[in-house]
């Protein structure tokens, strides 16, 4: 049973605890525990769900050489084949989570998600923000909000 989609993402923004969500998604379904513990190693500010371009973005992660985290091609296009066909069938896909630092974006968890959404000609989805300080806060802020 998906317990993270979308509409629960929204819930929790609904009620300001969008960190929450996203510690609860990392350490659930997301599968990402050293994300959520690398992120609660200082104060960050979380923005969204907020529906973004997806060409303000690039993936890190997937089997091409210059990725900051290379992974194994047939897995990667296996499971974003298998994305694509949950999201053709209703799926609602959770949220993007990106960081947003010095005017600069980096996708930190979702470069599956974001592949599925771009091979299916999708071009904007929510995404949760995260910064850490005050002043890539309020940069982020002041351009996307």
């Amino acid at each position: 049973m998906e317990r993270f989609n979308l509409k629960n993402s929204l819930e929790y923004c609904q009620s300001n605890d969008v960190e929450a969500w996203v510690h609860a998604f990392l350490r659930n379904d997301g599968g990402n525990i050293p994300f959520s513990d690398g992120l609660k190693l200082e104060e960050r500010s979380y923005f969204g769900p907020i529906t973004l371009s997806l060409t303000l973005f690039e993936r890190c992660c997937g089997p091409e050489e210059h990725m900051k985290y290379v992974v194994d091609g047939e897995g990667f296009e296996n499971y974003v084949g298998n994305m694509i066909k949950s999201y053709e069938s209703g799926w609602e896909m959770p949220p993007l989570i990106i960081n947003y630092t010095k005017g600069a974006f980096e996708l930190n968890d979702g470069n599956h998600r974001f592949e599925a959404l771009r091979r299916c000609n999708i071009r904007e989805y929510p995404v949760v923000i995260w910064t850490t300080g005050e002043e890539d806060g309020l940069d982020f802020f002041s351009k996307y909000v």
